[in-house]
């Protein structure tokens, strides 16, 4: 029997894929399993018999991910569950942006009190006056599980769309119309595009890239929008940009006091993902991969170690090995099996940067002894008998 313990409020139509092998405790040391939404858990002790945290959706920053890494837990995300939610407040992005939506709606409040406001309101209706999206060049950076649906979507609405994505995945290849133009130069979307919006993962090497250098490359009245991460925008840089005229509009789904009541931004209070079926899409997959894993051993969708998957064990015994990334590790704990007379029957080993996964299905079952054995070699952070 396994246990878990929520963080954070989790959909119950996520919870019920659990199975019967499953129990949700309210003692946070007794779990195998963590599932978790927004918490932070930086400051937090985690449990000795912890095996994996599962996100219920795609940005991690909340957890430890090298704290974990280094106590052998894996922790997983979501990507994709939450693309739809996003891909449409997107589009709604891009079409407050270029009509005043917002200022006509603040102003038939501000007449709520005058008899004649029909009237009225066709003689103050061209100060909200916009433009239409049908027919504009959309740029998206960053052609994941949301970049793919905003441009397809986007296609469709008449939009001419342009796509960069030096990592370009075989399944979002496949996903994305054939009328994409996929540029391999993203100067080309700051210099051609109406609208440009981020969909990338927040990394060193992305951090501030629509920086005050890009922004001078953009086209006068550009709008940019970013549902991904506030600090992939230098957001400093965007508001001089606003001033400038250079940006039309700046959209973001992320309060701050840089950009909330500035002119020109239009922010949300983060709301991307916040749809019940985003909600109940993120906690079955989270779930998913947390079975997964407690009962085979497998990583699925791991953002601290390598995705390795073996099926279902058929064999006597399976033990997965959490260690450094360093040489010999296979060979010391092969032998270790092979003193033991325990046969090795299949095996996988990844590695993820200064981490690495192994996984043996042997025909005996695994002793304690064998188990402390490999416990104390040095570079291992951690051994678990899967089966």
């Amino acid at each position: 029997m396994f246990q878990y313990y929520c963080l954070n409020p989790i959909s119950k139509i996520g919870l019920d894929e659990f199975s019967s092998n499953y129990q949700k405790t309210d003692e946070i040391e007794q779990a195998q399993g963590i599932l978790v939404r927004s918490a932070a858990m930086h400051d937090m002790e985690l449990p000795k018999g912890l095996l994996a945290v599962a996100r219920a959706g795609a940005g991690v920053n909340n957890i430890p991910l090298d704290k974990c890494a280094t106590q052998g837990i894996v922790v997983f995300n979501t990507p994709g569950a939450n693309a739809n939610g996003v891909k449409e407040l997107v589009i709604a992005g891009m079409l407050l942006a270029c009509r005043d939506i917002n200022g006509g709606i603040e102003w038939v409040k501000s007449a709520k009190d005058d008899e004649n406001i029909a009237k009225t309101a066709e003689k103050e209706k061209k100060n909200f006056a916009g433009t239409e999206i049908a027919g504009k060049k959309l740029g998206i950076i960053g052609l994941g599980a949301i970049g793919v649906k905003v441009a397809n979507a986007a296609k469709h609405l008449g939009m001419e769309v342009y796509g960069y994505d030096p990592y370009l995945s075989v399944d979002a290849a496949w996903n994305l119309s054939r009328d994409v133009k996929h540029v391999l130069n993203v100067d080309e979307i700051y210099e051609q595009c109406d609208f440009i919006t981020v969909h990338v993962p927040l990394l060193d090497a992305t951090k501030k890239m629509i920086n005050a250098e890009a922004i001078a490359k953009m086209k006068d009245g550009v709008v940019i929008l970013n549902y991904a991460r506030d600090l992939l925008a230098d957001e400093e840089a965007v508001l001089e940009g606003i001033k400038s005229g250079r940006i039309r509009k700046y959209v973001s789904d992320f309060p701050n006091t840089t950009t909330v009541g500035q002119p020109g931004c239009i922010v949300t209070p983060h709301l991307g993902a916040s749809t019940e079926e985003s909600e109940d899409n993120c906690a079955k997959m989270a779930v998913k991969e947390m079975m997964n894993y407690l009962e085979n051993g497998n990583i699925v969708n791991s953002v601290n170690y390598p995705n390795l998957d073996m099926s279902v064990c058929t064999n006597v015994g399976r033990v997965a090995i959490f260690h450094k990334n360093i040489a010999n590790m296979i060979t010391k704990f092969t032998g270790c099996f092979g003193e033991a007379n325990i046969n090795i029957s299949d095996m996988m080993n990844k590695s993820r940067g200064e981490v690495a996964y192994t996984m043996m299905d042997i025909e005996s079952p695994a002793t304690e002894e064998i188990i402390e054995r490999l416990q104390k070699i040095d570079g291992v952070f951690r051994v678990r008998v899967v089966k």
